[in-house]
């Protein structure tokens, strides 16, 4: 019956196919855009950061670096603490500023410029498109040398090879371009992407008179473990800072990540409810042709009873008949 009425078994299909492939679609399009929320959210998740909170204020990670502490860290500290908590193998600390990039006539306009220490490029792992990232005598000399992301470099020079050895300009300073790496973490800001360009922390400290460590990343050896790593060190940083006026503190993203998911799950469930809806539309199509069809064979289904079949038995086959039909739909689907 199937194969002998084959448009109108397509378009009977036709219904649950669509209304598969919507749903399927929305539930995708929404993990999706969750998991691309947490990752923005997390970071790394190899790296957790500590930072410090004053007694009786409470501060958002994601401006740590805004907190100064009456005492300010040491990177002896940090090391011992690197050495002494099980599960930490090393540390970074960076700071940042937000500036324009020049090169003779072209511009590029709110570029985050990360101060990073020597353990950043070990821990984040980066990938250079063409050069080098900075090495220990860059830290040594206070070399003006500078890494950017692809996107600064696109938007500066024709290629990424032809960035090695310009000199570009950052505020009233010169600084030598040594390589490209490719950043898989750029954010999107009121103007579009925002790039991102790599030089010592100690450099960026020194001529724009801020602090050399701004905020501070331990690097753990299980992922597992992160959470309860990352307030170990903070409790141990504490206690090596002696600071009576306040804490180091875990950046725990946990709370956040729950709205989020709270937040992308409703909004799936809703669209994909309203997905759902053309699937209940295709449902009374393959029910709408199964009565057609009941109808067409009208002779057959006397000759059936006549031989001796009965209503369930002729029941069962045209069940079965609308099942094959909205398995393959819904494979398709």
């Amino acid at each position: 019956s199937i194969r002998s009425h084959k448009m109108r078994s397509f378009l009977t299909m036709l219904g649950i196919i669509i209304g598969v492939a919507a749903v399927v679609l929305i539930m995708g399009l929404g993990n999706g855009m969750r998991q691309s929320v947490t990752d923005s959210v997390t970071g790394d998740k190899d790296t957790v950061q500590v930072y410090y909170e004053a007694k009786g204020e409470e501060l958002d990670p994601a401006y740590a670096d805004l907190a100064q502490p009456t005492k300010p860290v040491k990177e002896v500290w940090l090391e011992q603490v690197a050495k002494q908590t099980p599960g930490i193998d090393s540390y970074f600390v960076t700071n940042s500023l937000t500036s324009s990039i020049s090169l003779q006539k072209k511009t590029v306009k709110n570029v985050n410029i990360t101060g990073a220490s020597q353990g950043y490029f070990k821990a984040k792992k980066l990938e250079m498109l063409t050069g080098r990232s900075l090495q220990d005598n860059d830290y040594k000399n206070f070399s003006r040398v500078i890494v950017i992301d692809q996107m600064v470099a696109k938007k500066l020079f024709e290629t990424n090879g032809d960035a090695l050895n310009q000199v570009v300009t950052i505020g009233n300073n010169d600084y030598r371009v040594i390589g490209v790496y490719k950043n898989k973490d750029t954010a999107i800001g009121a103007y579009g992407e925002i790039g991102t360009a790599l030089v010592a922390n100690t450099q960026l400290a020194a001529e724009n008179n801020t602090d050399a460590i701004g905020q501070i990343f331990f690097h753990v050896t299980d992922v597992k473990n992160s959470s309860s790593v990352a307030k170990d060190a903070a409790k141990r940083l504490t206690q090596l800072s002696q600071d009576d006026n306040g804490e180091y503190k875990a950046a725990d993203m946990s709370s956040t990540l729950d709205q989020v998911n709270t937040i992308f799950g409703t909004i799936t469930t809703v669209v994909g409810a309203i997905a759902g809806i053309s699937l209940l539309v295709g449902g009374i199509g393959v029910m709408n042709i199964m009565l057609v069809s009941v109808t067409e064979r009208t002779r057959e289904i006397g000759l059936r009873k006549a031989l001796g079949a009965t209503c369930r038995k002729i029941l069962t086959r045209f069940l079965i008949e609308s099942m094959v039909l909205t398995i393959l739909g819904g494979l398709i689907g």
